[in-house]
C-alpha cells in the first residue's frame, strides 16, 4: 500500500477535495488491517513503566511494566521483558512475560520464549523450549449460566458445580542422578 506524493495545492481550490479511504479488506467487523494498528514498540534497552492506553498492539523488545494493558495483540520479542498483567486477544511470547497474561484467542510461546505466572488462553501452542512456569488455564466456550446445572451423566440427579468438580494435581516426580 503506497501513498501518492505530496502536491502542491493551488491557492484558490476550485471545490473542497474528498479524502478517499480503502476499504477495510478483513472479514471481521471493527478489526483493522495490520498496517494501520496503533503500535506501540519498546525498543531494546528502553523501559517502560505504568500504564499503557489505546494502543492495539504492543511489541516488546525492552522492559515493560504494567498494572493492567488492554490491546488486540502482545509480541514479546527475544530479550523482551513484560512484567504485570494484560489481556489480548492474541500474544506471542519470543521473551519473558512476568505476571498474568489473558489471551482470548491464541498464545504463542516461542521455543526462546518464558510465561511466568498466570497464562489464560482458549489456544495454547508451545514451541521446543519455550518454557511456562506456573498456572495455565484454557478458556472455554462454556457459559457461566451451563455451570451447576444438573449432570445428565449422574443417575442421582445431582448437581456438579464447580466446587463439587474433581480436582486434578498435576503429579510431580523427582529423579536424582548421583554422579
Amino acid at each position: 500500500m503506497s501513498r501518492p506524493p505530496f502536491t502542491p495545492t493551488p491557492a484558490t481550490p476550485a471545490a473542497p477535495a474528498a479524502v478517499a479511504r480503502p476499504a477495510a479488506t478483513t472479514g471481521r467487523p471493527g478489526v483493522r488491517d495490520p498496517a494501520e494498528r496503533r503500535t506501540l514498540v519498546v525498543g531494546r534497552g528502553i523501559s517502560v513503566q505504568g500504564v499503557v492506553q489505546d494502543a492495539e498492539r504492543l511489541v516488546v523488545e525492552g522492559t515493560v511494566e504494567a498494572t493492567m494493558i488492554h490491546a488486540t495483540e502482545l509480541a514479546i520479542a527475544p530479550g523482551g521483558m513484560f512484567k504485570g498483567e494484560v489481556e489480548v486477544e492474541d500474544a506471542e511470547i519470543a521473551g519473558t512475560i512476568d505476571g498474568t497474561l489473558t489471551a482470548r484467542g491464541s498464545l504463542v510461546v516461542r521455543s526462546s520464549g518464558k510465561a511466568l505466572g498466570t497464562a489464560r488462553c482458549r489456544r495454547l501452542q508451545v514451541e521446543d523450549g519455550g518454557q511456562i512456569t506456573g498456572r495455565v488455564e484454557m478458556i472455554t466456550d462454556q457459559p457461566k449460566a451451563d455451570q451447576g446445572r444438573t449432570d445428565p451423566a449422574r443417575t442421582d440427579g445431582a448437581r456438579t458445580d464447580a466446587a463439587q468438580r474433581p480436582s486434578f494435581e498435576p503429579a510431580v516426580s523427582e529423579s536424582v542422578r548421583n554422579g
